[in-house]
């Protein structure tokens, strides 16, 4: 009698699936199982009726005799069974059954009872021996007859063993099976075999098809039920144990993946196999960078030699050695970590990896102090705190920026706490706390992105961008050292000291100025159109011999009223011009009295245009052309970098903090307060002039490049943002929203060092002779600077500045891209500058064409 499509479970628990209907339900137990049978008290534990060709089945279980007579109640389950229950029923039968728990490392792991699917078209000898074998063995199978059965099958129960019948071709292509049920992802972990013919008779054949198929391990038939049972038990003890020992490593990378620690794990020859996340981050790579490459950072200690030594002997034995050294980041930057190194032990009892474990070094011992004794008053805290970062309400900038930094989440919720009921708060704190109560319900993806948004706030160069290692154009590295910093910090023996001994110029030292009204008719004519941008200084430089700023300066203080303004005489103002002239060093090639009257032009110009007129009040205008007076006066034409390095008095004096802009403020109002008859704020109200000296200094003091970012930053986030906003809102003819924006006292404070800064170094937005003259200019000095460093054995601070190899078309390219551009933009979007910003694009082609035809010099060679 021919079986209803159904899926028939013995006694044996092996369960049979079949996709025809007309197949017979096969078992090694009973042939004809029919529901009549069952229902005669047939011991079956359950009876799988198949309704389609699908993996869902129903199964009506009777377990006893009392469900029988209750009309056997029906309920939905899955074919699983606990290996216990399981172990139970076979206990006469599987003696020897193994144990379920698995020892791997310090991990104990727990293992199913395993799952067996056997792949066999027709029933014969061999897959009865597995199914014996398999209820010996006390797992669990299922038997399939077609190809997708088998992987409708698979993909419910994803079974540890799969053994495919390999023998008939005619059936179904095993190999083609094999493939397919590889492509899928529980297939990862799960033991393939291949059951192949025995050929007596013939060479043995190659199993190579078969590993690349997918499979495991073959089989050579043999029906015999204790041969079945000792290749089951071997697969379990060899390749599935092995197997579920690596679906176990996915919880320990998981581990990995999400730890707050820097994790690095490198061979025994030092290539690097493997880092976490918060290495990369720390370190500043990105995923997936580092894997392949060797080991190639090194501590850095003034005894480097001997460190490693120390280190390489202690790891190379066995033993794990931990302590601080310091780690290059891929930017270049050191950062000093606590590590801790661990050789792990492999095959033949050697070393094959090395783990290391790396947290940022906490600078502050008093915290890590507070930490310790925060860990012995409360250890309940302290685990709460082990799952979850208590970032809201924290002020420890160092703690809450980097889930691998000394972070543990106690120190910033204790030892901090007590600065939460101050009542005075920084605005970065602000920030900060901001972030933090944002990170508590944000997912992890938004929370690790803030993480690094605090890395950032970090540091004190919030503006100033960072330069790439590798393939920077030297021209661009070398502007950046010599006007963004501060030197190398190495003093020489032969040390440069800045005239701030010399006598300077006063009053009574000069030759009596003449007045506005007796200017010669040369220097007149080269003032007449002062007023536009076109102006050429370097004209009323010829014709006043090299003293432009008093000329040019009576003009334009003329003009905006100035003398009225500080209710001084015009000859007290003729008088303190020329004191100020007199302490430019005309030997320079560049930082002299034309430079400071080409800047008060500018700034004058600036000052013209309408929507600057209506932001700034007078007193600002009249701080502002006094600033550009006297910004670079004594300038020694040597950078920062240069004084600092050389171990000059100016920077001893300064602290080597912003030294010649320091200089420039303080002797200005040096030389102008020390003589009444040059003294232009003698009849000023006390608090007028307080407020008016604060504002040139803060203009002057903007003129120093390592501030160049942030002052440019601070602008466009404050100032032309908010005014596009309004614009794009359709708020364009509302003016109380564009006077908020404009006339707060710390916006007008931006505009006026913005005003000053591009004033300052305008020259590549000037007429292209202009502009060529003021790269031949400032050129020169900086080889001039670049000589006697080397005369002097100083650091170079800029090298590409040599007179015999320098590309002046390359710096000029470089300083254009790197310090203009952005800040015109800016600049031209608020004060409406096109006129600028063409002759901004003109130059900046004249310098691409030179660069690109290959010369080097300021102008092409005459044809």
């Amino acid at each position: 009698m021919g079986c209803a499509p159904s899926i028939h479970i013995s006694d044996s628990r092996v369960v049979y699936h079949s996709s025809k209907e007309s197949e017979e339900c096969n078992s090694p137990h009973q042939t004809n199982t029919t529901m009549s049978q069952q229902q005669q008290g047939n011991p079956v534990p359950g009876l799988f009726i198949k309704s389609s060709n699908t993996s869902t089945y129903k199964v009506r279980t009777n377990s006893s005799k009392k469900d029988k007579r209750e009309n056997s109640q029906s309920m939905e389950a899955e074919t699983q069974t606990s290996r216990s229950s399981s172990t139970k029923s076979s206990t006469s039968t599987s003696p020897d059954a193994p144990v379920t728990d698995v020892q791997f490392g310090p991990m104990r792991l727990h293992q199913d009872q395993l799952q067996v699917l056997l792949v066999f078209a027709k029933e014969d000898n061999q897959s009865n021996g597995f199914c014996w074998a398999c209820e010996k063995a006390g797992f669990r199978c299922n038997i399939a007859r077609t190809p997708e059965s088998a992987l409708e099958c698979f993909l419910d129960k994803h079974h540890d063993i799969i053994i495919i019948d390999h023998r008939h071709s005619r059936y179904f292509d095993a190999e083609a099976l094999c493939r397919s049920i590889r492509t899928t992802k529980p297939s990862e972990n799960t033991v393939i075999i291949g059951v192949v013919r025995r050929h007596a008779d013939r060479e043995e054949s190659s199993i190579l098809p078969l590993i690349s198929a997918g499979f495991t391990r073959r089989y050579v038939e043999n029906s015999n039920i204790m041969a079945c049972y000792n290749e089951l038990i071997q697969l379990e003890f060899g390749e599935v144990r092995a197997q579920f020992k690596l679906r176990a490593c996915n919880s320990l990378f998981t581990a990995l993946e999400k730890s707050q620690e820097a994790i690095e794990i490198t061979s025994e020859d030092h290539v690097i196999q493997y880092v976490n996340p918060a290495f990369e981050t720390v370190m500043g790579y990105q995923i997936g960078e580092l894997i392949g490459k060797e080991l190639t950072e090194v501590p850095i200690n003034e005894k480097k030699a001997d460190f490693l030594d120390t280190i390489n002997s202690c790891i190379k034995i066995g033993k794990e050695w931990q302590g601080m050294y310091y780690a290059k980041k891929k930017n270049g930057d050191s950062i000093q970590q606590n590590v801790k190194i661990l050789p792990v032990i492999g095959q033949g009892g050697k070393i094959r990896h090395y783990v290391s474990i790396s947290r940022l070094c906490n600078d502050n011992n008093k915290a890590e102090k507070t930490c310790e004794r925060v860990q012995a008053e409360s250890q309940t805290d302290i685990q709460t705190s082990r799952h979850k970062d208590r970032r809201k309400g924290s002020l420890d900038v160092r703690s809450t920026t980097s889930r691998g930094s000394d972070g543990s989440s106690q120190r910033r919720h204790s030892s901090m706490a007590r600065i939460h009921s101050m009542t005075i708060e920084a605005p970065i704190t602000k920030v900060i706390n901001i972030i933090n109560a944002a990170q508590e319900s944000s997912p992890m993806p938004v929370a690790e992105a803030l993480d690094r948004v605090l890395e950032i706030l970090r540091t004190t160069e919030l503006y100033s961008p960072q330069l790439g290692t590798k393939d920077e154009d030297p021209h661009t590295s070398d502007l950046v050292g010599g006007l963004m910093t501060d030197g190398l910090r190495r003093l020489s023996g032969n040390e440069y000291i800045l005239s701030a001994k010399q006598t300077h110029q006063v009053a009574g030292s000069l030759i009596s100025p003449i007045s506005l009204n007796d200017i010669p008719p040369r220097i007149t004519q080269a003032m007449e159109n002062e007023e536009h941008w076109d102006f050429d200084i370097f004209e009323l430089e010829a014709a006043t011999h090299k003293r432009p700023l008093v000329y040019l300066g009576l003009k334009i203080f003329a003009r905006f009223g100035i003398c009225e303004f500080l209710n001084c005489s015009e000859s007290t103002l003729r008088s303190w011009l020329q004191v100020i002239e007199a302490n430019y060093h005309s030997s320079n090639s560049y930082h002299n009295s034309t430079h400071s009257a080409d800047v008060l032009h500018a700034t004058a110009y600036f000052l013209s245009k309408e929507r600057v007129k209506q932001t700034l009040d007078p007193i600002d205008e009249v701080a502002a052309l006094i600033a550009a007076t006297v910004h670079d006066v004594d300038h020694p034409g040597r950078t920062n970098s240069f004084l600092c390095n050389a171990g000059s008095e100016l920077a001893i004096l300064y602290n080597d903090t912003a030294v010649l802009e320091s200089h420039h403020a303080a002797l200005a109002f040096q030389l102008t307060t020390r003589d009444d008859k040059c003294n232009i704020f003698k009849n000023m109200e006390r608090n007028e002039y307080r407020t008016l000296r604060q504002a040139i200094i803060d203009m002057v003091l903007a003129t120093e490049m390592t501030k160049h970012f942030e002052h440019v930053n601070k602008f466009v986030n404050s100032i032309n943002k908010p005014l596009a906003a309004l614009e794009e809102n359709g708020n364009n003819g509302d003016g109380e929203s564009i006077k908020t924006v404009l006339m707060s006292p710390e916006n007008r404070i931006l505009i006026k060092r913005m005003l000053i800064k591009c004033a300052d170094i305008s020259n590549p937005c000037r007429p292209i002779e202009q502009c060529i003259e003021w790269a031949g200019r400032i050129s020169e000095e900086y080889f001039a600077q670049t000589d006697e460093e080397k005369r002097q054995g100083l650091p170079v601070v800029m090298p590409v500045f040599d007179r015999n190899t320098c590309s002046i078309p390359k710096s000029q390219i470089s300083f254009i891209d790197y310090f203009i551009t952005d800040m015109f933009d800016a600049w031209d979007a608020f004060a409406d500058l096109p006129n600028l910003m063409q002759h901004l694009d003109n130059n900046f082609k004249y310098w691409k064409g030179l660069d690109e035809r290959k010369l080097r010099s300021l102008r092409p060679p005459p044809e």
